[in-house]
């Protein structure tokens, strides 16, 4: 595909410089933010991940890959989809959950990336497991769904994607107009904590690592992302921060991070 890597890395080091472009810029270039850091991250996320873009808790006795799919089946039950029925993954990486939804709900889903590469690689991999015309990644800015009619899917699902978004409120209406009447929207969403404290240098920089880390232009609070839900039209039934969920006793979700992981 020809990507001068170099020229990649420039183009998203500049956008997270706030000495050279600062928050305006990225919220007005997030695509070449969030396209730039997915076509650098992509191959690595997939070798040392996998291929489920996404961060799980681990109960006692589940692996790894167990409490990711646990995580993608979870939210596919929220929808209360049923075989058949059209489901939309907003931001859908290289298409792992898309998969595995797809499996077990036996719904069609498409799922939308920026990213070329993505793109290519999803469908490579929804035809080697067998679910060509069940699971198909499309090219597509999330902020931008004009390739869906209005109503048109009895679901819509995001794993930890539309923190990616520059305003939540465009990605939020978006779906909302895609979405059929009383139809599920479920999302696994990066916030921060009503403990974010932006006084902090501290808070700041910790912030600010993580947007630089994860392509990310802002991060929003819990606050913000429920407003920004109801503004467009949601109706909110749950929203909950799930790192405090009880684990039993089990490892934290963030240990696959921590330097001494094995």
């Amino acid at each position: 595909r020809k990507i001068a890597v170099n020229d990649v890395i420039d183009r998203y080091n500049d956008l997270h410089d706030d000495n050279k472009e600062g928050l305006d810029a990225r919220n007005d270039s997030y695509t070449t933010l969030v396209n730039s850091y997915y076509e650098l991250a992509t191959q690595f996320y997939e070798w040392g991940w996998g291929q489920c873009f996404h961060f799980a808790y681990q109960l006692p006795g589940e692996t790894f890959k167990q409490a990711i799919a646990r995580h993608e089946y979870y939210v596919a039950g929220r929808l209360g989809v049923s075989a058949g029925d059209k489901v939309l993954d907003v931001g859908c990486g290289i298409g792992g959950p898309m998969r595995n939804i797809a499996k077990f709900t036996n719904a069609n889903i498409t799922g939308v990336t920026l990213n070329e590469y993505q793109v290519i690689r999803g469908n490579q991999l929804n035809q080697q497991a067998g679910l060509e015309g069940r699971a198909k990644s499309v090219q597509c800015d999330f902020m931008k769904l004009a390739p869906f009619a209005d109503n048109s899917f009895d679901g819509v699902y995001a794993i930890e994607a539309t923190c990616h978004a520059p305003v939540r409120e465009g990605v939020y209406s978006q779906i909302y107009r895609v979405l059929k009447p009383g139809a599920v929207f479920a999302c696994y969403e990066w916030c921060l904590t009503p403990k974010y404290d932006g006084s902090n240098e501290l808070h700041r920089t910790i912030k600010k690592k993580i947007e630089e880390g994860d392509g990310l232009p802002d991060m929003a609070s819990q606050e913000e992302c429920v407003n920004a839900l109801r503004s467009v039209g949601f109706e909110v039934i749950e929203a909950r921060d799930m790192a405090l969920d009880n684990t039993y006793g089990a490892d934290p979700w963030w240990l696959p991070l921590y330097p001494s992981y094995n």
